[in-house]
């Protein structure tokens, strides 16, 4: 059995195409479009000049044809570019892919054949998949979980030659979530509002830009219940009731359940007071997120550190609709930072 190849980033993607090293197919799946869009964006614009793109650029949606006539489109010859590009977009509205192996397998070696199937991906098991795979290049887009999102926000801040602090990043991806396309967009218009001697995001600049309060914010709940302080954690839950934009229900409890599930880990450490052993153990980027850790082993036991987790899988159940008749998320909200809390 021949051996899988190794999945591909979008990252060592793109450095390919730059490179020009190009690949006779390309399936484009998953169900995060921006990197889909990014990628397809790329084959449709910067390969060919925009003379050779009158010619040799034909783009079409999956809805629009069938197997037999993109075989036959990727089959032609360029006529004035070195090769012919070929995108189907939308091509999750394309039937009979397995029809389409014959011409994988034996592809026109002038043609750049791109399939963008989106919000879903295509069945690896399908001849038309392993033949891709063998001969191309498959690409899946996944869409980012919550926790991975303020790495994701500083390394695409990085990448433009600025820098972005912790709680910036926090507010950031609290206040957006996983929607890339949002969130590069935001991120983008703060880019652009520095100046070019200090290329440095702070939370100021976020709450100027962006919307999002400084001092009111998800980041900010967690903070006061990770230091036990119940007086700004009360202020915060108030002004979230008052500013449902802010700060929802279905948001602040996966923050706080993650929370709590690394402290709950925490506890089980073979060196638990060693910032670096304990940075290593639960897999934190740096010894610098360790302090919320450290704080909160000083102010939660591990016993009430369990009775948290459960409260707050009870919580999320009922704002879910689970066992809960009328109460509404906020006040379930207030009552789990008081439990939290006391």
């Amino acid at each position: 059995m021949p051996e899988k190849k190794a999945s591909v980033s979008f990252d060592a993607l793109m450095r390919q195409l730059k490179n020009g090293e190009f690949a006779p197919v390309y399936l484009l799946m998953g169900d995060e479009p921006y990197y889909i869009d990014k990628l397809s964006n790329f084959f449709q614009n910067q390969i060919l000049t925009p003379e050779q793109q009158a010619f040799d650029l034909t783009v079409v949606f999956g809805a629009d044809v069938n197997a037999a006539q993109v075989a036959d489109l990727a089959m032609q010859y360029p006529m004035t570019a070195p090769r012919k590009v070929i995108i189907v977009k939308e091509a999750q509205g394309l039937k009979s892919f397995d029809k389409l192996e014959k011409y994988v397998l034996h592809p026109q070696p002038k043609t750049i054949l791109v399939f963008c199937y989106k919000n879903g991906t295509v069945n690896r098991r399908l001849k038309f998949a392993a033949a891709v795979d063998k001969v191309g290049v498959i690409f899946e887009s996944k869409k980012l979980k919550e926790w991975q999102l303020p790495k994701y926000i500083n390394d695409y801040v990085s990448r433009q030659k600025a820098s972005i602090d912790e709680k910036s990043a926090a507010m950031m991806a609290d206040h957006i979530g996983a929607d890339i396309s949002r969130l590069t967009s935001e991120l983008d218009k703060l880019l652009i509002s520095l100046p070019e001697n200090n290329r440095r995001i702070t939370p100021d600049i976020v709450e100027r830009n962006v919307g999002v309060s400084k001092d009111f914010n998800a980041f900010e709940l967690r903070d006061a219940i990770v230091n036990k302080n119940v007086y700004k954690a009360n202020q915060i839950i108030s002004y979230f009731n008052s500013n449902p934009k802010a700060g929802s229900a279905y948001s602040l409890v996966p923050l706080l359940f993650n929370f709590f599930q690394n402290l709950m880990l925490a506890y089980y450490a073979p060196n638990r007071n060693d910032q670096y052993a304990l940075a290593e153990y639960l897999g934190l980027r740096s010894p610098w997120g360790v302090k919320d850790y450290l704080t909160g082993m000083k102010n939660y036991s591990g016993r009430k550190t369990l009775q948290i987790l459960d409260k707050l899988g009870e919580t999320d159940a009922k704002i879910k609709g689970l066992d809960n008749p009328n109460t509404p998320p906020e006040e379930l909200m207030r009552e789990l930072v008081f439990f939290i809390l006391h």
